[in-house]
């Protein structure tokens, strides 16, 4: 395994402390505030006090490789801060490090205009807003893009923008100020060219919240996950993002650091169901014996720390090939991890809360929301089965070039 950067190292340790002191006690105050909170959707007030603190230690916007608003870091030293952040539902936000705001973020850092960024990407830096990637369609099946039917026409100085949209997370927070839409500007135009992004403000005329969506009956409030319906929206044509027809090209650029950050978040939750396991099953006794001392569940640990090893091994070359030869180059290796480490995490939390028993499934444990999140990730960014296919297709290219 390469080292990390002197730089990454300090922060690394940094912020195992920031997590110890301040955010692992936090949780339970964040949960009680939520739910003693008169709004859902509002952030709860200890949420703005961690991030300060963070803001005031430099554990902020540690993302963003190759570029002056960020910490610095590659992709390889990120991933390891990205997996101690993973380990809890509620740090990525503490250090503005959480999706979908960081791959927004890198979209209006690199595709934005000067105006874009200082009307959007300075508050989304400050975490004065929040944002929303609106992609998903409810009509098609989104994880092919070609599909997408949401209307961008142009119409003089302005594009109008018509067309349903679900699954946009982080819409549904009342501090979600701005949603990126990917949308149709020319069907006649060639298949990976007919698509656009497109900057739309959410209260913009005509931009309509219809609901928010569950997650294993999670609303995962208060972020949460909004079904919008875009009615004749009309923003002004120098919200485009890039060009039109650009909108294929953007999305690669946003979705390959996003796959890595989901990833290594997977093997840090992972890494904490695995321990709640091993200290469970210490503590608890059946038929007259330990749990800890039944073959069974030592085979089940013992699994849990190969698996997670293997995954996060995997995430690092991916995310060192990043570094070293691009996204495009490093795109089998990203394809990899996005189906292997949620499909590890699904099942370490799995064993972790069989071993809990009714705890496990329950609201005074994490592991549930934790499986719910994690569950997810094997369908957002893609589905597995479009990686694998894009796996095989690259292996055979790869034996044919041999």
């Amino acid at each position: 395994m390469l080292a990390l950067s002197d730089h990454a190292e300090a922060l690394h340790a940094q912020l195992l402390d920031f997590m110890a002191s301040h955010v692992y006690p936090a949780e339970a105050v964040y949960a009680r505030q939520h739910a003693e909170g008169a709004d859902r959707w509002a952030e709860p007030p200890i949420m703005r006090e961690l991030q300060e603190r963070a803001k005031s230690q430099g554990l902020w916007n540690l993302f963003l490789p190759e570029s002056e608003h960020g910490a610095g870091l590659s992709n390889y030293d990120y991933a390891h801060l990205c997996e101690i952040m993973g380990r809890s539902l509620i740090a990525p936000s503490v250090f503005n490090c959480a999706a979908p705001d960081t791959g927004n973020m890198e979209v209006l850092a690199r595709y934005g205009s000067a105006e874009h960024q200082q009307r959007w990407l300075k508050p989304l830096l400050d975490a004065e807003i929040r944002s929303c990637f609106s992609m998903t369609e409810p009509d098609v099946a989104s994880s092919d893009a070609t599909n997408i039917g949401t209307e961008i026409r142009r119409d003089g100085d302005d594009y109008v923008i018509n067309g349903r949209k679900w699954w946009s997370s982080g819409a549904m927070s009342r501090d979600c100020k701005i949603a990126i839409v990917m949308g149709k500007t020319d069907p006649d135009a060639e298949r990976h060219r007919q698509q656009s992004m497109i900057l739309v403000p959410m209260d913009a005329p005509g931009v309509q919240i219809e609901r928010s969506l569950h997650v294993f009956g999670y609303d995962h409030a208060p972020e949460g996950h909004a079904e919008i319906h875009y009615d004749n929206v009309r923003v002004p044509a120098a919200n485009l993002l890039l060009g039109e027809g650009r909108g294929f090209e953007i999305a690669q650029g946003r979705l390959g650091p996003g796959r890595i950050h989901h990833c290594m978040r997977c093997i840090g939750v992972a890494e904490r169901a695995l321990e709640a396991m091993c200290q469970r099953v210490q503590q608890r006794e059946a038929f007259g014996r330990r749990l800890a001392d039944f073959d069974s569940i030592k085979k089940q640990i013992a699994r849990s720390r190969i698996e997670i090893d293997q995954a996060r091994l995997l995430t690092l070359k991916a995310a060192d090939l990043m570094d070293r030869v691009g996204n495009k180059q490093a795109r089998q290796e990203i394809a990899m991890i996005k189906v292997v480490a949620p499909a590890m995490a699904l099942e370490v939390i799995d064993r972790a809360i069989q071993a809990h028993g009714a705890l496990g499934v329950s609201q005074d444990s994490f592991l549930a929301a934790a499986w719910a999140n994690v569950r997810t990730l094997r369908l957002a960014d893609g589905p597995d089965e479009v990686h694998l296919d894009s796996i095989a297709k690259l292996e055979f290219k790869r034996l044919a070039g041999s």
